[in-house]
């Protein structure tokens, strides 16, 4: 039996169960999965993943923005890794992961150095134009932490914000976009909802409502008892259900904890 390669989704070993079992933070559910390659309009080649619905249509197209790469970020953060991991499944929901300039994973290494925040709109850039390429539907920007940086500084302006539909932010700092990114983002008029944790180490809850008050469709929500990195399965399930709110409104939620169908195991 080939061993389990993260950079290599091909070799995930599903097996049917005789019960259904519970959702587990390694359970992998079964998707049409994809070793992707971005091309960036100066000329690197990032590194990701496309899970797609094994079948049926697509409902929404998540476009995930890792944390700081610098601080650990990268494309299989945990959270953006059970997405992929899950939501193709539970809600035929698409999920684009990639590592952005400089960043590394068992995917590979993507082209370049980090650039901090500046460069890498290139980066959102060639993510969205290939789900646009491939016809994915209803694409949403889902930044977390330094990835929402990119996502106030760059979803709201040409060519991305015409390619979206809105974008949920986890955790944002508000270090690298600032009240011009927020302004920009309000005149756009696109959806963003942020989440933002009670504990969080830059941007707390009252402080949030406050400076995303430059955005007026902006949905601010505190999350009890959450921490910057959403450690926690009941932290990851409040963020994939409140991504799936508005990426996916259709979609029954909570989410099913337990799956009857094959189950493979992730890292």
């Amino acid at each position: 039996m080939t061993a389990y390669d993260p950079a290599d989704p091909s070799t995930l070993q599903f097996a049917e169960a005789d019960t259904p079992q519970t959702i587990r933070a390694t359970s992998v559910l079964p998707a049409r999965r994809e070793n992707i390659e971005l091309r960036t309009e100066d000329g690197l080649t990032l590194f990701g993943e496309l899970a797609l619905p094994m079948d049926g249509p697509v409902r929404a197209t998540l476009i995930t923005l890792h944390p700081l790469p610098t601080h650990g970020g990268f494309m299989d953060s945990h959270v953006y890794r059970k997405a992929s991991y899950r939501l193709p499944a539970l809600a035929g929901v698409a999920v684009l992961r990639f590592n952005t300039r400089g960043t590394s994973s068992p995917r590979g290494t993507s082209d370049g150095e980090f650039d901090g925040g500046v460069a890498e709109r290139y980066d959102v850039e060639a993510a969205v134009r290939f789900a646009v390429e491939r016809g994915l539907p209803h694409r949403w920007l889902v930044g977390w932490s330094f990835g929402t940086e990119l996502a106030l500084r760059y979803g709201s302006q040409a060519p991305v914000a015409g390619e979206i539909e809105g974008a949920v932010l986890l955790s944002p700092p508000l270090h690298r976009a600032g009240d011009e990114d927020l302004r920009r983002w309000g005149a756009s008029g696109l959806p963003l909802k942020v989440l933002v944790p009670e504990h969080d180490d830059y941007l707390q809850p009252e402080e949030a409502l406050r400076r995303f008050g430059l955005v007026p469709q902006a949905e601010v929500i505190g999350v009890d008892g959450a921490k910057h990195l959403w450690v926690g399965e009941k932290h990851v399930q409040r963020v994939l259900q409140e991504i799936l709110a508005s990426a996916a409104p259709e979609v029954p939620v909570p989410l099913p904890e337990r799956w009857e169908g094959p189950v493979a195991q992730g890292q």
